[in-house]
Formats: structure tokens, C-alpha cells, sequence
């Protein structure tokens, strides 16, 4: 029950922290692409995008020193705990040094052979390109505080530093609306100063807060858990970096063939999924430690349960607002900005489906991290990441339009959701048949007779903020008592009951 009431109370300041910010976030966006117009818009997608990839990299690295860090206490060993910060401070100090020399070299080639950029703009691109490198390096290094802060479920400050960071950004958006400076220029410049300052920001509090993030490597110096964190760091990075390129790689293959324009409408796309997924992400940001905790404890039943049905729920909390955002986009995304760019409409909808298969298995790769044997898991994540790339560069080269490669990494993601089953099956003995029967076809059943439910309400009611709102509403009226009825089992149903019991009594 403790561990129920951590996660729901986790949840919930997350969930509070997404209210706030999904706004601010989608607004900013609205005023960066007025002032920035739809080429300079596509064009720091394009340039910041090689940099912005980063940061799935360090959220993939922080979750892998979360790890550590939270089986440690789930063991009981704090002991342990300092010397797992101290070594991984020292492994990303090395990564850092290495991020910034391979994306010196990589920008280089992107801009001198790969890059479509109008001439004019090239000199601007570059400077962007230098700004986010120099906040990539302090990105790194703080990684292990984020870990920290993760591992002990603090999700309230976790929560406020995200509305600062929305509020400064609604702001830098609100400036280089009126200034009269390249605005391209001053966005990339801010946005790279904001960077460092939210970091500088964890770092201390961090150090003030927690009694292991005190910085001794000499004192807690273990080399032999040095190597098992570098070698599964390594696995880890070699998975996460194949599917960052083959998420960039996208960028790329849309620049050379279509130009920034389309660059713009993919941005667009990205942060309308990212925003949109923000409830299960909340979801997932709060019952990671928990799992890693169980399974260091040695709970296996806790663990297993605590996977499973983490799949489930952020499925449905992914399609709440997934399902009706899809019917509705062409009228969403009219309210939403002053012009819409090209292809965006199918854009969001294909990501918006590619989501949706990739949150039904990625509670099973956290249940696999937890285990700690990932390479298995990381080398087929690899092996497989490029194929997309080559299979979409084939098709433009023919012809096909630019909405194909989202059709192809739908594929894609089908194929990792098969391989995740089968290494959670390996790793953690999933109960196949019990997943697939009341994970994945309840999953997509409930899902199938609401989405049929909307397709009649668009066919009978005309486009227009009444449709919306009538939408909105049969999720409170249909769809919650569709899930917990026909999407739950008993065990869910009554786990469920508790968490809404646990969320009455906890205090803030």
C-alpha cells in the first residue's frame, strides 16, 4: 500500500504539473512559429533537432543511473548509493567530453553535406548549432542529479522546475516576438542559456538536499561497479542512440527531399505527441523507481504487477486525449496556429498512432532494466533501428510522398513491441498469454469501441467547437466507465479502488 500511495501521490503532482504546462508549452509554440515564420521554424528543427536528440540520451542515461540508484535502496545499501552517484558523475564526465567532439565533427558534415539550407541562413544554422552543443555538455554532466531526484520520487520539484521552465519559455517566445535582432538567432542563443540555468539550478538543490550527491571520487571510488555501470550505460546507450538516429534520421530524410517546410510541420507534429503523451509519461516518470525498488527488494510479484498493469494504464491515460486529437486535428490545429504547414495534419495523426503501440510495451522495457541483463534487448533494438531509414530513403527516391516514412516506422514500432514481449518473457518471465489476453486485446477493444463511438459523432455533428466539446465530454460520460468495465480485470479494478482510496487520504 505504501508503495500504491507513493506512486498515485507522484502521479498526481505530475499530472498537476502537465495541466500547467501543456498550455504555456502549445502557446509558445503558436508565437515561435509567428515570429520565426515557417522556414526558420523547419530550420531550427532541423539544426537544434541533431542536438535536441540529446535529450532523449540523457533522459535514457538518467533512467539508467536511476536504475542503480533505486535498486540500491531498495536493497537497503545507501552506502552503495554514494558510490553509484560519485562513479556515474565520473562516466558522464567522460560521455560529455565524447558528445561534444563527435557533434563538432558530425556538424561539420551535416552542414557542408547533408543539411538543405538556403545559403543565407547557413551562418545563422551554424551559431545554433555551437549554442546547443555548449548546453549539451552541462546537459550531460547533469544527468546524475536528475537521476537522483527521480530515485527518491521527488516528483514536486521535478514538477516545478518543468513550469519554470514553461513560463521562461513562453517568455523568450514572447521577446523575440518584438525584438528586433535575427530572431532566429536570439531563440537558439536563449534557448541554450535557459538550458544551463534550469541545470545549474537542480545541481544545487540537489547538493543541499541529498546527502550522496556530495562529489568525493577518491573516497568512493569502486571500479568494479564502475564497469557494470559503463557496461550496461554502454548497452543502454547503444539501444537509445540507434533509435535517437533513426528519430533524427527522419529529420534529415525529409530535408533532403522536401526542404525545411516540411521540417516545420514535423516539428509540429513532435510537440503535439510530446504534450499529448504527457500523461502517460507522468505515469511511467512515477512508477519507474518503484519497480526498479521491488525488484531490488527481490518482489517479483510486485514487480511483475507493477509492470503489467503500467502498461494498460498508460495506454488508456495516452488515448483519453490521443483518440479525440486525431479525429479533431485539421480544426485543432486551425484554433491552435496562424498558419499550418503542409502535410501536418497527417503527420500528427500517423505519430499519434506510432505512440500509442510504443506506450503498450515500454513498461515492459523498464521491467527488463530493472532485471539489469539488457543487452539482449539494446543489440535487436539496434540491429533493427536503421532498416526504417533505408526502406523510406528507397520510397522518396521513387516518388512516394512524405507521410510514407511515418507509415514505416509504424511498422517499426510493431516490430520492437514483438521483440520487447519476447525479452520481457526471457528476462522477467511475463505471462504471455495472460498479457496478450488482458493487456493487448483489452487494451485495443475498449479502445476500438470508443474510437467507434467518435467516428459516429463526427459523421452526424458539423466541424466546430460544439463537436469538440461533445467529444471531450463522452471521454468523462463513456469512456472512463468503458475502461474500468470492459479494459480491467478484477485485479486492476480493485488495485484501482485502492489508489483512489490511498489519493483521499494522502496529503500534499
Amino acid at each position: 500500500m505504501q508503495a500504491i500511495n507513493r506512486v498515485v501521490k507522484n502521479t498526481g503532482i505530475l499530472y498537476a504539473r502537465m495541466a500547467i504546462t501543456v498550455g504555456i508549452s502549445l502557446y509558445s509554440t503558436r508565437l515561435i512559429l509567428a515570429a520565426l515564420g515557417v522556414e526558420d521554424f523547419g530550420l531550427f528543427n532541423l539544426v537544434g533537432g541533431a542536438i535536441a536528440m540529446l535529450g532523449f540520451l540523457n533522459g535514457s542515461m538518467a533512467a539508467a543511473t536511476q536504475r542503480f540508484i533505486s535498486f540500491s535502496q531498495g536493497a537497503g545499501d545507501f552506502e552503495k548509493v554514494k558510490r553509484i552517484f560519485n562513479m556515474s558523475i565520473l562516466l558522464h564526465a567522460g560521455v560529455a567530453i565524447l558528445a561534444v567532439i563527435l557533434l563538432e565533427i558530425a556538424g561539420y558534415f551535416f552542414f557542408h553535406s547533408v543539411f538543405n539550407i538556403s545559403p543565407d541562413r547557413v551562418s545563422v544554422g551554424k551559431l545554433i548549432y555551437h549554442f546547443m552543443v555548449a548546453s549539451t555538455f552541462v546537459t550531460i554532466l547533469s544527468v546524475p542529479y536528475e537521476a537522483v531526484i527521480t530515485s527518491h520520487e521527488n516528483m514536486l520539484f521535478f514538477a516545478v522546475i518543468s513550469i519554470l521552465e514553461a513560463i521562461l519559455k513562453l517568455a523568450i517566445a514572447f521577446y523575440i516576438t518584438y525584438a528586433n535582432f535575427d530572431h532566429l538567432y536570439l531563440y537558439g542563443l536563449l534557448t541554450a542559456i535557459l538550458s544551463v540555468l534550469l541545470l545549474v539550478i537542480r545541481r544545487i538543490y540537489c547538493k543541499r538536499k541529498y546527502s550522496e550527491c556530495a562529489i568525493d571520487i577518491k573516497q568512493h571510488y569502486d571500479k568494479g561497479l564502475l564497469r557494470e555501470m559503463t557496461g550496461y550505460a554502454g548497452w543502454q546507450l547503444l539501444g537509445t542512440s540507434s533509435t535517437m538516429l533513426a528519430f533524427y534520421g527522419q529529420g534529415i530524410l525529409l530535408n533532403v527531399f522536401f526542404g525545411t517546410i516540411v521540417n516545420a510541420a514535423q516539428a509540429i507534429s513532435n510537440q503535439i505527441s510530446g504534450q499529448l503523451g504527457s500523461l502517460a509519461t507522468a505515469l511511467i516518470k512515477a512508477i519507474n523507481p518503484a519497480i526498479d525498488k521491488s525488484e531490488g527488494a527481490k518482489n517479483k510479484e510486485l514487480m511483475l504487477n507493477l509492470t503489467m498493469t503500467s502498461c494498460k494504464l498508460s495506454f488508456f491515460l495516452m488515448s483519453i486525449f490521443y483518440i479525440p486529437f486525431f479525429i479533431e486535428m485539421p480544426y485543432l490545429l486551425k484554433l491552435w496556429l496562424k498558419e499550418v504547414p503542409e502535410y501536418t495534419v497527417i503527420f500528427c495523426r500517423l505519430l499519434l498512432i506510432r505512440n500509442l503501440i510504443e506506450q503498450l510495451g515500454w513498461p515492459l522495457i523498464l521491467g527488463v532494466h530493472a532485471k539489469g541483463n539488457i543487452k539482449g534487448i539494446q543489440l535487436s533494438i539496434f540491429l533493427v533501428a536503421f532498416f526504417p531509414l533505408l526502406f523510406a530513403y528507397v520510397f522518396f527516391k521513387i516518388g512516394f510522398p512524405p507521410y510514407s516514412i511515418y507509415l514505416i516506422f509504424i511498422v517499426y514500432s510493431l516490430i520492437v513491441f514483438i521483440m520487447t514481449i519476447y525479452y520481457a518473457v526471457k528476462e522477467f518471465e511475463l505471462p504471455l498469454l495472460y498479457f496478450l489476453k488482458n493487456i493487448v486485446l483489452k487494451s485495443f477493444v475498449t479502445i476500438l469501441v470508443f474510437s467507434i463511438t467518435l467516428v459516429f459523432t463526427y459523421l452526424i455533428i458539423p466541424q466546430g467547437l460544439f463537436r469538440l466539446v461533445f467529444m471531450i465530454a463522452l471521454i468523462f460520460i463513456f469512456y472512463f466507465p468503458l475502461i474500468f468495465i470492459l479494459g480491467m480485470n478484477d485485479l486492476e479494478k480493485s488495485l484501482i479502488r485502492k489508489m483512489i482510496y490511498s489519493l483521499k487520504k494522502i496529503k500534499f
